[in-house]
């Protein structure tokens, strides 16, 4: 019986929980995951799965964020949830608005070009005020809205919790602690991790620290193209049966996301220039609370249950990248997915996992070059 493959997972959000619970299904590997949970983007955020939607221009982003959106259901599946039951993700539908109705009208075009290669979208059609106010009783609004019904939330915090419980069970270790590396190109082992409890060496490593890659890199000689961005959000509670309200996409980023059980997330906010800071900022939530309740009016009565912040990353041209570091063979780094991370990690995981595999990838790596963003 030959020894297994050491493998070690950095970082416990989107793209390290995902990773380490495909790997951890694998009988080749012995995976180890550290979690320091520390800004995690992924337990700060809720999401909305609807990339199809976007008018990003970046085609290389949308044909992985719609790839993402798709691959949602197995991934629900392969936790052993129902997608259609499921508290982590629901597919309820989302409600966008535009500034004016041609606006509206030429997303409309858009996602009924895109819903050819893409049946996860659903139904497409504009919804009258008195048809929203049916599908969403929470919003108060005299414009139309575009509703697609593929539309669907996901709970980050949950999501990556139940990833790394189901990678405990099929043996995977997890370790709640910052670790440093280095690289020992002669050892059998090269790669090593040292923790203030533990230290540890690996055959391969996995860098899916988000806004810290620079962190563990720039000390072994490479630069790498990423800065943080703080995002915060709010949770309130309505006594109300939330749980298939559709997801609502204002013209703007302050999104509103109704959970289960009265459940209502309100967010996020986009703030550069503040490092890393984790620390609630009552200006910017009270900012962001108050264009929820121009639609939303009942909000205003809501009980803020609590608020959530993370770090996101970003590179230079706000493109994602991912594949095998340079010049360090078996060393894989993910990073720069900004605000769609809930939607494009899970896929991007599954490609790290088929990269290390050796097994052709659902998308090619070359298009989400990580040369140009981590170089020595």
């Amino acid at each position: 019986m030959s020894e297994k493959t050491k493998i070690a997972v950095l970082g416990g959000g989107i793209v390290g929980a995902t990773t380490a619970f495909y790997l951890s299904q694998l009988p080749q590997y012995d995976v180890t995951l550290f979690d320091s949970g520390t800004g995690q983007a992924t337990s700060a955020a809720a999401g909305i799965i609807c990339p199809w939607l976007s008018q990003r221009r970046n085609k290389q982003w949308y044909q992985l964020a719609a790839k993402g959106a798709a691959f949602y259901p197995q991934l629900i599946q392969d936790l052993g949830e129902d997608p259609t039951q499921s508290d982590i993700y629901r597919q309820v539908g989302t409600l966008v608005f535009k500034k004016t109705p041609k606006l509206l009208s030429k997303l409309e075009k858009i996602a009924l070009k895109r819903r050819e290669d893409a049946p996860t979208m659903g139904e497409i059609a504009i919804l009258s005020p008195a048809e929203i106010k049916e599908k969403m009783p929470l919003l108060d609004v005299k414009e139309e809205a575009l509703f697609a019904s593929g539309g669907a939330k996901v709970d980050g915090a949950l999501l990556t919790t139940k990833l790394k419980e189901q990678a405990l069970k099929n043996g995977a270790a997890v370790y709640h602690e910052a670790v440093t590396l280095s690289i020992q190109a002669n050892e059998k082992q090269p790669y090593h991790l040292k923790g203030i409890a533990t230290e540890r060496t690996f055959d391969k490593v996995v860098l899916a620290v988000g806004a810290w890659l620079p962190e563990l890199l720039e000390p072994l000689g490479y630069q790498v193209d990423i800065r943080p961005q703080k995002g915060q959000l709010v949770e309130l509670h309505l006594d109300a049966a939330t749980d298939d309200w559709p997801v609502v996409m204002p013209d703007g980023e302050k999104d509103i996301i109704p959970f289960a059980n009265g459940k209502v997330i309100v967010g996020a906010t986009h703030e550069n220039d503040q490092g890393y800071d984790l620390e609630p900022t009552k200006k910017q939530l009270q900012v962001m609370l108050d264009e929820a309740i121009e639609m939303a009016p009942e909000l205003a009565d809501a009980d803020i249950k609590g608020i959530r912040v993370g770090t996101r990353a970003y590179t230079s041209d706000f493109a994602p990248f991912f594949g095998e570091v340079p010049e360090s063979s078996g060393l894989y780094a993910a990073s720069g997915l900004g605000s769609s991370g809930l939607t494009s990690g899970p896929m991007i995981a599954k490609i790290l996992v088929q990269l290390i595999n050796g097994d052709p990838t659902d998308l090619p790596v070359g298009d989400y070059p990580i040369e140009i963003y981590i170089t020595q």
